[in-house]
């Protein structure tokens, strides 16, 4: 069986050099030369995203938004479907993933929703959680596919509940992320030794994985993008609409959404999350 990757950007060059150590592997990303870590790997280099999908028998998407994703699809690329499954990992808006199934379904493959949760570190190391949604039994069939690049894959429900779940889960990320640089901006202004309060936070029941590394890269000025702040802005843009359409109260969500905006606006898109810090600390 072979794998297509679309899309090599923070996230999808580790899962596809994952998959590609498994599988035989053909990748596609707008700029070419992103393609250089995953054919050095031993992928093949497919010319178009319609090319990939013809070599391939399970397709990954990892792309910025829908409109990025709708830009592949030409009619070469839905010819190239029937019979194929694709697997959109990328964060969309449920109206869109559900467009998307439409089309796939109509030209005679079949689609699966997949968003992931975690960022660069845990897409290097295959331990991403992944939420699926769609139909059951072709969720189970595409497992070994999946488990190159997860740790979980939970199966959410019809098309439209991973997205929904992912929503839901990066709220609590996006809120932690924003209060953890709040926290340590505070110890920033107060003259505190920044190592040892970042000690005291490791030390305490609130400390995870997520949180060590993020107090690490803010005391170290190290904004090398795990996730980036344009794609947390894109996310909690994404959130502010599910939760209106669900009619739910997320006042946390709508400040993060405005200090995002605010780092887009001072030009930190491409830097970490976590340099939400520079917004809160003037730097």
């Amino acid at each position: 069986m072979n794998v297509g990757f679309l899309g090599l950007g923070v996230m999808g060059t580790p899962m596809a050099l994952n998959l590609c150590r498994r599988f035989p592997t053909t990748v596609w990303n707008r700029t070419a030369s992103k393609c250089a870590a995953l054919t050095q790997a031993g992928a093949g280099l497919g010319q178009t995203p319609a090319e990939v999908v013809e070599q391939s028998d399970v397709i990954f998407t990892m792309m910025f938004d829908g409109p990025a994703i709708r830009s592949v699809i030409d009619d070469d690329f839905r010819k190239a479907l029937r019979g194929k499954t694709l697997i959109n990992t990328s964060s969309v808006s449920v109206e869109f993933s559900h467009s998307m199934a439409k089309e796939v379904h109509e030209a005679g493959g079949k689609f699966i929703e997949m968003p992931v949760s975690g960022s660069k570190v845990p897409a290097e190391t295959g331990n991403l959680v992944g939420m699926m949604a769609g139909d059951q039994t072709e969720c189970e069939r595409i497992r070994p596919f999946i488990e190159p690049i997860t740790c979980a894959a939970i199966y959410c429900g019809p098309i439209g509940a991973g997205l929904k779940t992912k929503f839901a889960v990066n709220t609590f990320l996006i809120t932690v992320t924003a209060g953890l640089a709040e926290s340590m901006n505070l110890a920033r202004a107060q003259g505190l030794d920044l190592e040892a309060f970042s000690n005291v936070l490791d030390a305490g029941p609130l400390a995870s994985a997520y949180s060590r590394i993020k107090l690490a890269k803010m005391a170290n000025a190290d904004w090398s993008a795990q996730a980036a702040v344009k794609d947390c802005y894109n996310s909690t843009e994404l959130i502010r609409a599910a939760a209106w359409a669900a009619g739910a109260n997320t006042p946390l969500i709508q400040v993060c959404n405005s200090l995002y905006r605010q780092a887009m606006k001072s030009g930190l898109e491409e830097e970490d999350m976590c340099a939400v810090y520079r917004v809160l600390s003037g730097q």
